[in-house]
C-alpha cells in the first residue's frame, strides 16, 4: 500500500491499521462475476451499531448515479428505520475499510466530521474510494483470487431531534373512480353498519359505510351514509390522503339521474328533478383521511320516512342503489 497515490479529497482521513472492523465485514468472492452479470452495486446484509440498522452498498465499477469513472465507490447507509428515528436525525462517526491481503492490514477511510443519517440522506460514503488502477494492483494485496473484505465501523455520538416534517405531493390530472353498490334485501339488514366491497381509487381502497337505522344523532331518524378507507391499519401514522368525494342515493323508478341539471351545493343535501320526476340525492364533500381519522359521511344523510315512500323510487323491490364517486387530490406523508 506504500505505493498508494490518493487525490486530495477533503475531510477524508486515510490510516492503515492492523485491528479488523469492529461492527462488519463483508467478503465478496468471484468478484468478476458480478460485473458479467450486469450487478451495478451490491448492498450487504443489515448490522447493528449504536442501536440501528445499516448496511454497506459497493459500486464495483463505479456509482454511475454521481458520474464515477476509473474507481470503486462505498458507502454506509442506514437501514430498517422506524419512522421516529427518520424524524431525528441519526449523527454518526464511520469508517469503512479495504483489507490489503499480503499484510492483513487494512487501508481505512473516515471523513473527519460526524453526518448526519436522516430520511432526506440515508447514505454517506465515498464515490471515489480507491482506483480501480489501485484496487486491481496486485501488490496492494486489495483483490487477490478474485476476492476482496470490506468492512464498516459504526459509532452513534448522538440524537437530535429536528422536529416533525411533511411531504404533500398533489396529484396532477386527478383521475375521479365511480363505485356503484346495489343493496338487496334492505329491510333485512340486521346489522348497525352495512359495509360495501372494497374498491380502489388514487392508489388506496375505500368502501361506502351505510348505517340503515342511523348513527350518532341520526339513529331512527335518518339513514347515515360514509365513506372510509378500508385499510387503515396499513397507513404510516402520519399519512392523510386529501379527497373530494360524493354520496348519492339513486331513484329506481325512472332510472334517470340527471344530477347536472342541478347545481351543487358543498357540504349540503340536494334533490334534482328531471321532466320525469325522478330524484337524486346527493352530498360532496372533501376531507383528509388517516389512519386516526378514516371515515367521513353524514349522520343524518336522508330520512327513513323519505327513503320509504314507494313514490320517491329510492327503494324499489326491497333494493336501494348507493353510488360513491371518488377523486383523491394529494397525499402527505412525513418526512
Amino acid at each position: 500500500m506504500a505505493s498508494l497515490n490518493f487525490n486530495d479529497q477533503d475531510g477524508v482521513l486515510r490510516s492503515i491499521r492492523d485491528a479488523p472492523p469492529t461492527h462488519y465485514t463483508l467478503k465478496i468472492e468471484s468478484l468478476s462475476m458480478l460485473t458479467k452479470n450486469s450487478l451495478e452495486k451490491y448492498e450487504s446484509g443489515e448490522f447493528e451499531a449504536g442501536g440501528y440498522k445499516w448496511k454497506l452498498v459497493f459500486y464495483p465499477n463505479g456509482n454511475k448515479s454521481k458520474n464515477v469513472k476509473d474507481h470503486i465507490s462505498l458507502y454506509l447507509v442506514m437501514a430498517g428505520a422506524n419512522t421516529s428515528q427518520i424524524h431525528c436525525g441519526v449523527h454518526a462517526v464511520f469508517r469503512l475499510f479495504l483489507l490489503d491481503q499480503n499484510t492483513s492490514n487494512y487501508l481505512v477511510f473516515q471523513e473527519q466530521k460526524e453526518r448526519r443519517f436522516h430520511a432526506m440522506k440515508l447514505d454517506w460514503g465515498f464515490d471515489q474510494f480507491l482506483s480501480l488502477k489501485d484496487f486491481f494492483e496486485a501488490s496492494n494485496g486489495f483483490l487477490m483470487d478474485d476476492t476482496c473484505v470490506f468492512g464498516a465501523e459504526v459509532f452513534v455520538s448522538k440524537e437530535r431531534s429536528t422536529g416533525k416534517g411533511e411531504c404533500l405531493s398533489m396529484v396532477k390530472d386527478a383521475v375521479m373512480y365511480k363505485h356503484v353498490w346495489k343493496i338487496d334485501s334492505f329491510s333485512k339488514i340486521n346489522t348497525d353498519c352495512h359495509d360495501s366491497k372494497t374498491f380502489s381509487s388514487g392508489d388506496q381502497k375505500w368502501k361506502i359505510q351505510l348505517y340503515p337505522k342511523g348513527k350518532g344523532i341520526g339513529t331512527g331518524s335518518h339513514l347515515s351514509l360514509y365513506l372510509a378507507l378500508a385499510d387503515p391499519t396499513s397507513l404510516p401514522r402520519d399519512t392523510k390522503i386529501y379527497t373530494e368525494f360524493t354520496l348519492r342515493i339513486l331513484e329506481q323508478t325512472h332510472q334517470r339521474h340527471q344530477h347536472g341539471k342541478g347545481k351543487y351545493l358543498s357540504n349540503f343535501c340536494q334533490t334534482v328533478c328531471s321532466r320525469n320526476s325522478s330524484f337524486v340525492f346527493y352530498r360532496v364533500t372533501s376531507f383528509w383521511f388517516s389512519a386516526s381519522d378514516p371515515e367521513r359521511g353524514w349522520q343524518k344523510f336522508i330520512t327513513l320516512g323519505f327513503v320509504s315512500q314507494t313514490t320517491m323510487g329510492f327503494l324499489l323491490k326491497d333494493t336501494c342503489i348507493v353510488e360513491a364517486e371518488v377523486t383523491v387530490h394529494g397525499i402527505s406523508n412525513a418526512l
